[in-house]
């Protein structure tokens, strides 16, 4: 971060690029894009910042679950206030759970009707395979390295499932999100929008503590109209295609490693260079991967707001993940943090959250928290593995 501030602070104060990026040991190149960097997302584009992560915790023991199942099969007409009353009666010695909580494990068992409603058409499609470029592209971080500065680097990749096109590759200073987003809307604007990600289940793709593992990231990705694919924890080789990647990347472009991140971008920017358009691949019967790759003609867009037209209310929820009734607040995650998601009645005072066309959970009148639904939402397009 210091390199790339102290870079821009002479283009700003009028020397010549050519000149700073000799100085700087770098090239023209590598230059002009730090400086358009700085241009289109300010001081954010050259440095990482902290975010706290939000921690939703709720387990519920599995004795009161089945118990709960147990009630509703014996009496199918009681609702989720009954059921509590009738376990606070059964085991008075253990604090009830809240209703909503009562109302996601008869969800989660199949025992739940719910009003049948228009739904928006999901964006984007479940994958088994990228039988076209831009169909699905492949994310990950490369490991860590040391420069010669005693700094480490953490490499940014992206590629083309099918034409093994390179897309980007950044030296970042962490895998923090707020350094993924500028690199993921450059390449966004330059090369188009995907039809799905695949990543693995480490952060900035994916946070433990939300909801669904769900991150901010993979929530922009979902408002472009991008399917989200995760490869099972602990098969890298289900990335295997990316992973080879990263090892020509070591072989070529990190040993031994540059003295500063922006003597290091210029090697990975030349890699990018030969990688597709001067290193044959035997995969493309010797093509070379710019000879594969063309551009998405999904153009890269602001999304709009969601409208939730079958909801009772649309709230905005606050950067602290909260949902906001009146002076109520319920805790829902930092992730949907500036994120509108629709709420409904669908039970006596037990409200039903939905983001986009997805139903995330339910609250109650009791607990300020939101407790998830029992089935995956985002289910077919997160959880199944397409094939490498």
């Amino acid at each position: 971060m210091d390199e790339r501030l102290r870079f821009v602070a002479r283009l700003l104060d009028g020397d010549k690029m050519a000149a700073v990026c000799r100085e700087f040991g770098i090239s023209r190149k590598t230059g002009y894009k730090i400086f358009n960097r700085y241009k289109d997302f300010g001081i954010q584009g050259l440095e990482d910042k902290a975010r706290r992560p939000y921690r939703h915790v709720n387990k519920l023991p599995f004795q009161i679950e089945k118990a709960i199942v147990k009630i509703k099969q014996e009496h199918s007409t009681w609702g989720a206030p009954k059921i509590r009353d009738k376990l606070a009666k059964l085991y008075p010695m253990v604090k009830p759970p809240a209703k909503s909580t009562v109302h996601a494990v008869l969800d989660r068992h199949g025992l739940v009707k719910r009003r049948k409603r228009r739904r928006y058409k999901a964006q984007g499609t479940q994958l088994n395979a990228a039988p076209s470029p831009n169909t699905l592209w492949c994310a990950d971080y490369k490991g860590q390295f040391m420069l010669g500065n005693k700094k480490y680097c953490y490499p940014l990749t992206i590629t083309d499932q099918r034409s093994r096109f390179l897309l980007a590759c950044e030296g970042l200073e962490s895998v923090k999100e707020i350094g993924a987003f500028p690199v993921f809307e450059q390449t966004f604007k330059e090369f188009g929008l995907p039809t799905a990600i695949r990543t693995d289940n480490g952060v900035p793709f994916s946070s433990p503590q939300a909801l669904f593992g769900l991150s901010r990231p993979s929530i922009w990705w979902l408002r472009l109209g991008i399917a989200i694919e995760r490869t099972k924890p602990g098969h890298p080789e289900q990335n295997g295609r990316h992973e080879r990647m990263h090892l020509t990347l070591k072989k070529e472009a990190t040993k031994p490693a540059s003295y500063n991140f922006l003597q290091q971008q210029s090697r990975f920017d030349n890699f990018i260079e030969g990688y597709n358009n001067e290193r044959p691949h035997q995969a493309l019967n010797g093509m070379y991967p710019g000879e594969v790759y063309t551009p998405s003609a999904r153009e890269y867009f602001r999304p709009e707001v969601p409208e939730y037209p079958f909801h009772d209310r649309t709230i905005l929820v606050t950067q602290c993940g909260r949902i906001c009734m009146g002076r109520r607040k319920i805790n829902l995650s930092t992730v949907f943090g500036g994120q509108h998601i629709g709420i409904r009645e669908v039970a006596d005072r037990i409200w039903l959250v939905s983001f986009m066309e997805f139903d995330i959970g339910f609250f109650d009148e009791e607990e300020n928290r939101v407790e998830p639904v029992g089935t995956n939402p985002f289910a077919p397009k997160v959880l199944p593995m397409s094939p490498v």
